[in-house]
């Protein structure tokens, strides 16, 4: 018997959500847990000119403090998946909230680059890592007809506070100090505590059987449990792992504006709040962005994926826009440039998550994010410090936007080759193979014998009652008995039937070796001697 058994089970948008209820509830939780998370972190660029003044650092160490957060979110997504499939939401994504606001509060007391790193960027990473996949997963498992707009508007939080944490933190550093900042952030994001108590128990993506804490399962069977929670047989999907390796090429450029324009915009000469409202404007077109595209996506004129792949070209486009419009020291042209890359960022995030179901299917949602940050967070980790090494060398951010949009626009290019893009209509959905126990599938069998035991022993009695009826031939009585023995052997292997022709050969089954087999080699044997045994 071979180690697993492989079952197919049809997957995808074919699972039906509620389309409204308690999920927009969910949405409105999903609303202020992502501005707590990204909008912040997109936002952290005003900490950024003053982290260089305090510490007198260069700008690529400075600049692994937002990486290694970004990074740490990502990477510790398939963590909080596994958590969610084992045991449940609502706790995960409260601890989340809890160590997002820890990790800014330690923050405050940094003395020096490292604790930076450990705090902002390990434990603030770690808890926004259990925060947002869970919340994004759990959202779109309970939409479906009107899955991109719910994720839209879920997202549209992260340009409003692009929009208004920019000034805001501009104000809290001038009034506070940064230290003084931190912490009201820090406090500021225990608020994703409450988001993480409006989810239901019942509200949830679907996903593997929730994990007994008193079972006790052997190393091997807890292995392949671990798999089935983190969805690892998505990394032998062609399908899945081209769009991961092209959201993995997005994000290497997606962020760099988020952290280098503010700083950027100060080196051309714009003072304080000007490069703050800039970063701000961004965010207010962010917002229209997102909701427009996942009520145009929701409309079904064009492909998910075709509406991506523009986005994100006019995205990668406009960044490397953005120093060419502010080299002459033009406001209104980087403010022009600024706006549409805002637009269009936003309006490719939702489109990214919107097409998660259709590569994956609903019900390996969960997991199938969770390894998709993990992966992404090589493009997180090292996309700004490239950026701020860029700059280091050649004194200014131009060639650090201009690489940024072409690993943007690379990753547009990547996205071509997923089958079926040039399709104008949607691939079936995809098939989940889904792993059974040795001791699942031994149970099963047996289960499926023993009940097809007591139904062959009374066709069996009913049998020898017939046959033994005045009037039976000899032939006809064996050819009843031949019937039967072809009934029990095609349960256990098809290929003995040529032996009932032979009386020797069923003869010779009747033997101890034989008898004592199994049960299924009894029940043959007994039928066999009965065949031999016939009257007449």
């Amino acid at each position: 018997m071979t180690n697993s058994k492989l079952k197919s089970k049809s997957q995808g948008d074919g699972v039906e959500g509620p389309d409204g209820g308690w999920g927009w509830v969910l949405v409105v939780a999903m609303f202020v847990s992502t501005s707590l998370v990204f909008g912040l972190m997109r936002s952290l660029g005003v900490f950024f000119v003053e982290f260089v003044q305090y510490f007198e650092e260069s700008a690529q160490a400075i600049s692994w403090i937002s990486s290694i957060g970004l990074a740490a979110q990502q990477f510790f997504s398939p963590l909080g998946a596994a958590l969610c499939n084992a045991y449940n939401t609502r706790p995960v994504v409260m601890t989340g909230g809890f160590l997002s606001g820890l990790g800014l509060i330690l923050a405050s007391q940094a003395t020096c680059l490292v604790h930076l790193y450990l705090t902002m960027g390990v434990i603030s990473g770690l808890g926004w890592g259990l925060v947002f996949t869970p919340m994004v997963a759990t959202v779109m498992a309970n939409f479906t007809h009107r899955r991109a707009l719910a994720v839209g508007l879920g997202f549209s939080s992260i340009g409003l506070s692009s929009f208004a944490f920019n000034p805001l933190f501009q104000l809290l550093v001038e009034t506070y100090a940064w230290r003084g900042a931190l912490l009201i952030l820090g406090g500021l994001s225990l608020n994703i505590m409450a988001c993480g108590a409006l989810i239901r128990p019942e509200c949830r993506s679907k996903g593997p059987a929730k994990l007994d804490s008193q079972s006790r399962l052997p190393c091997s069977d807890m292995l392949q449990r671990v798999s089935s929670y983190l969805e690892v047989s998505l990394l032998c999907e062609r399908p899945y792992l081209t769009y991961t390796l092209g959201v993995t090429l997005f994000n290497f450029g997606y962020f760099v504006p988020y952290f280098h324009l503010v700083a950027h915009s100060r080196h051309v000469g714009f003072s304080e709040y000007g490069a703050a409202f800039i970063m701000s404007a961004a965010g207010a077109t962010d917002i229209f962005g997102r909701i427009v595209s996942g009520w145009f996506s929701d409309l079904g004129h064009f492909r998910v994926i075709h509406l991506l792949i523009l986005w994100t070209v006019l995205a990668g486009v406009f960044i490397m826009l953005l120093p060419v419009s502010s080299l002459m020291g033009s406001y209104s042209a980087l403010m022009v440039i600024s706006l549409l890359y805002g637009f269009c960022s936003g309006a490719l995030t939702s489109m990214v998550f919107a097409v998660v179901p259709m590569i994956m299917g609903v019900e390996r949602m969960m997991g199938g994010l969770g390894l998709l940050q993990l992966i992404e967070s090589c493009g997180g980790l090292l996309g700004t410090p490239l950026s701020g090494w860029l700059r280091d060398n050649t004194g200014n951010y131009v060639a650090s936007f201009m690489v940024a949009g072409s690993f943007v626009l690379l990753g547009s290019l990547t996205m071509t080759t997923l089958p079926h893009f040039f399709s104008c209509t949607d691939p079936p959905p995809p098939k989940r193979p889904v792993l059974i126990d040795n001791s699942d599938a031994l149970r099963l069998e047996l289960a499926q014998k023993n009940c097809c035991s007591s139904e062959m022993n009374h066709q069996a009695v009913e049998q020898t009652k017939r046959t033994r009826s005045p009037g039976v031939t000899k032939t006809e009585h064996h050819q009843c008995i031949k019937s039967e023995l072809i009934v029990v052997l095609t349960t256990d292997t098809a290929c003995i039937r040529g032996v009932l022709d032979s009386s020797a050969m069923l003869t010779q089954l009747t033997s101890a070796p034989w008898a004592s087999a199994s049960a299924m080699t009894g029940k043959f044997c007994s039928a066999a001697e009965r065949y031999n045994n016939a009257p007449g």
